[in-house]
């Protein structure tokens, strides 16, 4: 479970990731608990190293932290930061914070927008190495830092179409980076963002969901974010048609067309670790919550082949019967020393039990043979 940090717009409104997923924490046992992200240059790096630690230990070591440079130029506009730093920033940040959360010796470090002096965190994370995750859009920056760092990737730019079409070459920038500085990254690491709405068929789902997307992409991607080449949705029936054509960036329609999907993201990107979905409101509680119940009953065990080992075992089952009739046999054999049993199969020829047991021998095949 993300969530990230966001501080204008009246659209995405947690300005703290670390106290929403606290809270998170309290009610949950066993699920990773991500930043997605923090906007390092926003904060001072030793008090985000601090507030991890902290979470760590309060989620039991479930965190993962995600990092950003600030999504939104808003953001950064009020709070005085020039955009063209903000990168670098990240990046300074980022390497300050993994020798904290590694508890080196007491270091300084001046930089021309914090200082640390004689630094060392009192208490480290629960977990030994606390995963880390850098955001990645559509320049190749987020890809170049997970390579220099040796992190994990969160690819938010696969919702757009401009996102999408830079994914095939994105993972080589990341690569390349670690390379150049002797880390190794892995493709098991690395989340891509995906939308959807499942419903049990695809006029469902897109009536649904396609008022709240409507809104949401025209309000929000164009009205408020004014994303560049995006353009308004005419109509709500029209926002599901665009929406879903190549490169759209979403996925209305069945569990199955979801799995479609998602092999073709795997297919497009040449291999990741997980999917992460996008969480909306463009359906109202109930719908949403049935298409999330979807998701882990019928895309999750596809998509991780968690069902191909009882599909092969009915496959054999079915090719081998021949193999099996012995059993059949075993159980004619024993009603055979028994005149009894005998003459019960034979009263009892043509009423075969309604759920006969595994292998049960043909009643009427054997009264008809005599025995």
């Amino acid at each position: 479970f993300w969530c990230g940090e966001h501080h204008s717009t009246g659209w995405e409104v947690i300005a703290s990731p670390e106290l929403f997923l606290a809270a998170a924490a309290e009610r949950t046992h066993t699920i990773k608990l991500g930043t997605g992200v923090v906007s390092l240059p926003y904060h001072h790096p030793f008090n985000v190293a601090q507030r991890l630690v902290q979470l760590d230990h309060q989620s039991r070591g479930r965190l993962i932290f995600g990092s950003g440079p600030g999504a939104l130029p808003s953001d950064a506009y009020t709070l005085g930061i020039d955009p063209m730093v903000q990168r670098d920033r990240q990046d300074e940040a980022i390497g300050v914070i993994r020798r904290l959360l590694r508890g080196e010796d007491r270091f300084s470090y001046e930089s021309d927008w914090f200082q640390l002096q004689d630094a060392r965190l009192q208490l480290l994370p629960l977990q030994e190495d606390m995963p880390f995750a850098v955001a990645s859009m559509v320049s190749p920056s987020g890809m170049t830092l997970a390579g220099k760092h040796g992190t994990g990737v969160l690819s938010i730019g696969s919702m757009s179409s401009a996102g999408l079409q830079a994914l095939p070459t994105q993972w080589s920038f990341a690569e390349d980076a670690a390379q150049k500085h002797g880390n190794v990254v892995s493709r098991d690491n690395w989340r891509v963002v995906m939308s959807w709405h499942i419903a049990e068929t695809k006029a469902q789902a897109a009536e649904e969901a396609k008022h709240g997307l409507y809104r949401w992409h025209n309000e929000y991607t164009v009205g408020t974010l004014m994303r560049p080449g995006a353009e308004p949705y005419s109509s709500p029936d029209a926002a599901i048609e665009e929406a879903q054509v190549e490169g759209g960036g979403a996925l209305i329609g069945t569990p199955d067309d979801l799995i479609k999907a998602i092999r073709e993201m795997l297919e497009l990107t040449g291999g990741f670790g997980t999917v992460i979905g996008f969480a909306h409101d463009w359906a109202n509680r109930e719908a949403t919550l049935r298409s999330w119940d979807m998701v882990a009953r019928y895309v999750i065990p596809e998509v991780n082949h968690m069902l191909d080992g009882y599909r092969e075992s009915q496959k054999y089952v079915i090719e081998n019967r021949g193999s099996f009739e012995r059993a059949g046999e075993a159980v004619m054999a024993k009603i055979m020393e028994n005149e009894r049993a005998v003459q019960a199969m034979s009263e009892a020829a043509d009423a075969q039990a309604a759920m006969p047991a595994h292998h049960a021998p043909d009643l009427d095949e054997k009264a008809r043979s005599g025995g």
